[in-house]
């Protein structure tokens, strides 16, 4: 797709532009438009241009060219058809124009206007109970409309997309809420529909806003190394192609890269440098074949590669005889090629490649009620099972099923061969949930491969397992320490609820003739009141924990009474001393708003607002920073690289205020660094030396293991600033014998 660099033009200009861009989506339909969609199509384009004619985008272009973007991304990159490009040019409209729902039900029909409803937010609300965000609920509604219609989250996927491609216009704190929300779920949730293409996008564009520096480093050493990639695939593929070609396969057969972020992610986890990551790349073979012969092809391909390449046994990834839960269908191997590498190897059809690209929409086209491919019709009810049970927070449930999107799946079979797909790590309790949440409820146990087993037995692929029940089995707390999928989670917290509202109804009655006994009556207020004054969150834990006896209602005598009302008796507050030589007692008022307080300089103004460093990320002056306005813990400061920042500035970005450090090399800052090398007499005197003796850096402690002739160890120093962490970092490298310094996350 033509991605349009906007500059600023004439009126004339913006015209023929915006009239470009819908003869493009026209174009991009033609095949598709039956008798009378062009009308309905041309009416919602002049609702849409009415609707917005006043409006621009922060980049300055008309706004109507962001829907129209929308439109062709749904069409052109997802293969949707005509409904989906009208309720695409109409998305924005119910949320920031005069048009209603009703408006749309009236022009297009209530299908239309029921999608529509679906992308839109949820508006003026700040904050929920038991602080669940307005993008939590946002997440929620929007997942609650996959099982009814699909299209929604799709035409979403591609709004989020088309947004991302042109977040530079934005501020910096948006760029990073924006950014983060991608991360945490949007791009799972492509994962999970099989939407490939469009989550590798999204996850690289996340990743060049989030951490830019690690974006453009990585981006720049794959250009540097384009030419010997491209040559060492011309000359891996070379024997392969001329095979090919003699045994009469009609094929396409190219490298590509692997994209930046999956790149960083192995870096990241593996502990490794950019050099020292092998798979840059993936070899793609794609097959003309037809539907029946397409899977003997693939095995051909597959003998043909290992005729010249030695495979890796332990890599090979069969999901043509087994499909992926999200209907991706492929061949994958790992061969050892030329000059020692591994190589990965994807063998699919033209069909099986359609799916890989455009997900869910290829999956309908070419459904046609096999077995196989219903298995992302099972994921949708799955999805619809979970929703329409769970009624806890949005919060709470978001964070359960975000655990179902971007996993590793195996494969169970019952004791009658029936096949379950399940995400890696799954216990028997998730087995029987994901069965029927009855007999979840009632799992007492299990026999995997005939063998009994505890209901927190880990699965593995392959297993055969029958699930064992009791009548008297009830769901518990400890369940949920191994319980690993979204619906398994959801459904025992439900049962717990119930069980708790059940013994709360015992709570209330010893509540309401506590109330009764001194004259009060049991409504609302008073009840809140009490619920306040012994601080649990709502009247249900309160009733929960008189039920059990946690709490003595003795103290309610101490309440002062007036009317049919009373109220808690009032408090002495007592001012405490300062926590931290640098940190202020209180937080200020303007902090609580999310509009007042946006710029925090830390140092010069660190004896007016209390601020703690986040012991999750450990910042220190000069990483790029963010403050986080928590309930009873005033401001954190974490890094935007920190393993949580992502989740808080996704669903809690009323509570994210900006900051940055202000410079004082008076104070010194604690963190910790890691380092691994060969154990050689005299490593550790050259690592203290440098610290020590050449940065004069105080170190704190000092923890060195060794074995088999690594040694591997750990460093606590307090520095004043990134540049002088860095620095340090670096002749750390230097010294013989080190391999590799890595700067610590978490405090230990």
């Amino acid at each position: 797709m033509n991605r349009i660099l906007y500059t600023q033009i004439d009126e004339e200009g913006e015209k023929k532009l915006i009239l470009r861009q819908y003869r493009a989506l026209l174009k991009a339909l033609k095949e598709r438009i039956k008798k009378g969609d062009r009308k309905l199509l041309r009416r919602a384009f002049e609702m849409s241009v009415d609707a917005h004619k006043e409006m621009r985008r922060k980049s300055g272009e008309p706004y109507i060219l962001h829907p129209l973007a929308v439109a062709r991304i749904t069409v052109e990159e997802i293969g949707l058809g005509v409904t989906s490009a009208i309720c695409a040019l109409l998305h924005d409209v119910v949320e920031d124009t005069e048009i209603t729902l009703e408006d749309i039900s009236q022009e297009f029909g209530s299908a239309y206007a029921r999608i529509i409803d679906g992308l839109t937010k949820i508006s003026n609300v700040v904050e929920f109970k038991n602080g669940v965000s307005m993008q939590a609920e946002n997440f929620r509604k929007i997942l609650l409309t996959l099982a009814e219609d699909p299209r929604v989250i799709l035409i979403k996927l591609a709004d989020r997309l088309h947004n991302m491609r042109t977040l530079s216009s934005m501020a910096r704190e948006k760029q990073m809420k924006i950014a983060s929300e991608t991360t945490y779920i949007y791009a799972p949730l492509a994962h999970r529909l099989g939407l490939y293409e469009i989550k590798s996008e999204l996850e690289d564009l996340s990743l060049k806003y989030t951490q830019p520096d690690v974006y453009i480093d990585i981006a720049r050493k794959l250009k540097e190394t384009k030419n010997n990639r491209t040559k060492y695939i011309k000359e891996f593929i070379k024997p392969i192609k001329q095979e090919l070609e003699i045994s009469g396969f009609t094929f396409e057969i190219y490298g590509r890269p692997k994209s930046v972020h999956s790149i960083y992610n192995k870096i990241k986890t593996k502990g490794v440098t950019f050099e020292e990551v092998f798979d840059l790349f993936a070899i793609r073979i794609i097959l003309d074949s037809d539907r029946e012969h397409e899977k003997e092809d693939c095995w051909r391909v597959y003998s043909i590669i290992t005729n010249f390449y030695h495979p890796s046994t332990d890599r090979l990834r069969d999901w043509i005889s087994v499909p992926k839960g999200n209907g991706y269908e492929a061949l994958h191997t790992t061969v050892m090629g030329p000059g020692g590498r591994w190589v990965e190897v994807q063998i699919r059809s033209k069909r099986m490649n359609e799916i890989a690209e455009k997900g869910l929409a290829a999956h309908w086209k070419y459904k046609e009620g096999s077995q196989q491919e219903s298995k992302l019709d099972d994921f949708l009810k799955h999805i619809g099972e979970v929703l329409s049970s769970s009624d806890a927070d949005s919060l709470d449930f978001l964070q359960d099923f975000k655990l179902d999107l971007f996993t590793e799946e195996i494969y169970i079979y019952t004791p009658k061969g029936e096949m379950r797909v399940l995400p890696k790590n799954a216990t028997a309790i998730d087995l029987a949930f994901d069965i029927h949440s009855e007999l979840g409820a009632r799992c007492i146990g299990a026999k995997v491969n005939y063998k009994l087993v505890p209901i927190s037995y880990v699965l593995k692929s392959g297993d055969q397992v029958e699930i064992i029940t009791s009548g008297k089995q009830k769901p518990s707390e400890d369940w949920l320490k191994f319980a690993v999928t979204g619906k398994a989670k959801s459904r025992i917290k439900y049962y717990l609820k119930e069980e708790k509202r059940r013994i709360s109804e015992d709570g209330k009655a010893i509540v309401e003739r506590k109330l009764n006994g001194l004259g009060m009556k049991p409504n609302t207020h008073n009840i809140n009141e009490m619920a306040a004054f012994y601080k649990f969150p709502s009247p249900l834990d309160l009733y929960y924990a008189v039920a059990v006896g946690n709490i003595d209602l003795a103290a309610l005598k101490t309440f002062t009474i007036n009317g049919d009302k009373f109220y808690q008796p009032v408090k002495q507050v007592v001012k405490t001393e300062k926590a931290h030589p640098h940190l202020s007692s209180d937080i200020s008022e303007d902090l609580k708003s999310p509009k007042g307080s946006e710029l925090i300089i830390f140092g010069e103004s660190s004896d007016k607002i209390l601020y703690k460093l986040a012991s999750c990320c450990q910042p220190i002056p000069g990483d790029d920073v963010f403050g986080f306005v928590s309930s009873g813990e005033g401001l954190k400061v974490h890094r935007y690289d920190c393993p949580n920042a992502q989740s808080m500035l996704a669903n809690f970005a009323h509570r994210i205020v900006k900051i940055k450090w202000a410079k004082n090399k008076e104070i010194s800052f604690l963190t910790g660094v890691r380092i691994i090398g060969l154990d050689d007499v005299g490593i550790v005197q050259g690592i203290t030396h440098v610290i020590t003796t050449e940065m004069r850096i105080n170190m704190r402690s000092i923890s060195i293991d060794s074995q088999d002739g690594v040694f591997d160890g750990t460093i606590k120093v307090f520095v004043k600033d990134k540049e002088e962490l860095d620095l340090l970092c670096t002749k750390l490298e230097k010294i013989s014998g080190v391999q590799k310094v890595l700067r610590l996350e978490e405090e230990n």
